[in-house]
């Protein structure tokens, strides 16, 4: 016998999500990965880039969520996800202010819906440090035929950002599957591809861990931006172009001062309302 479930589809940038109330995904009867690959296949599924569930009972903040990449395995965050599950909670009551703490495995995040429709996301600190991103390698990194300078970082979830005068998008294709999985990084890792086009732009095109190439990471999006602070390539207030449209990213710190909290700016937009059947 089949099984109907509500689901809503959003979208960050083109990074998309199904996301299921969690009375919603109890009449599925099934683990929460197995779902996850299932609703995000885009040829027998609703297609998207991962799940979220809101959960409603935590320990630290006023809400917590379930996430879950394409493939079933979890991520610690995700900036566009974030965005759109702050739009969501606060639009089904939820969470009742504009601005909340949502507890997830990289720590309490904050965000915040604006009054121009933006949803504005301390990410929290961008950590530089080896053993927590987790990373054990060189600054340098060979993969296939190339030999890449890159800067390793975490957003709660590893990344790998290297700043390149080639075309990102290529590199992202060829490369990002093979960093992805490179003993530098025991847990994976996401890939950004960075081009500077001024101390205000950059473009970026990524890899992501669990996903593959995707329209827009608002994690790596923000690893990108303090990579290239740290680097003295751009300043601390910079537009990130990505596939799917543009993200701004706010950080003030530095090489010398890196313990400050990185904000992510963007559209949160809702793409259907749907009935599943399993």
């Amino acid at each position: 016998m089949n099984k109907t479930i509500k689901l809503t589809k959003m979208q960050g940038c083109g990074n998309d999500f199904v996301i299921i109330d969690f009375d919603e995904y109890e009449k599925t009867g099934l683990k929460m990965d197995e779902l996850a690959k299932k609703v995000c296949d885009r040829n027998f599924g609703v297609g998207a880039d991962g799940m979220i569930i809101p959960k409603t009972e935590v320990d630290n903040g006023d809400i917590s969520w379930y996430f879950y990449n394409s493939d079933g395995s979890t991520a610690q965050m995700c900036g566009n996800g974030m965005r759109c599950f702050a739009k969501y909670v606060y639009d089904k009551g939820l969470v009742k202010n504009k601005s909340f703490s949502v507890q997830t495995l990289a720590g309490i995040i904050k965000p915040e819906l604006l009054d121009n429709g933006l949803v504005k996301v301390n990410m929290g600190k961008p950590i530089f440090e080896d053993r927590k991103i987790p990373f054990y390698g060189e600054r340098k990194i060979e993969v296939l035929d190339k030999e890449f300078e890159i800067t390793p970082v975490s957003m709660g979830n590893p990344h790998c950002v290297i700043i390149t005068d080639d075309d990102p998008m290529e590199l992202a294709v060829k490369y990002g599957p093979v960093i992805e999985k490179h003993e530098y990084f025991p847990e994976k890792t996401n890939t950004e591809f960075v081009k500077v086009k001024s101390r205000m732009e950059i473009d970026m095109r990524v890899f992501e861990r669990g996903c593959g190439i995707t329209l827009a990471c608002g994690t790596g999006a923000c690893a990108s931006v303090a990579a290239c602070v740290l680097n003295n390539l751009t300043e601390q207030k910079v537009k990130v172009n990505l596939l799917g449209g543009p993200v701004f990213v706010e950080w003030q710190g530095s090489a010398e001062d890196n313990e400050k909290d990185i904000f992510l700016i963007g559209s949160a937009n809702y793409s259907f309302f749907a009935d599943y059947i399993l």
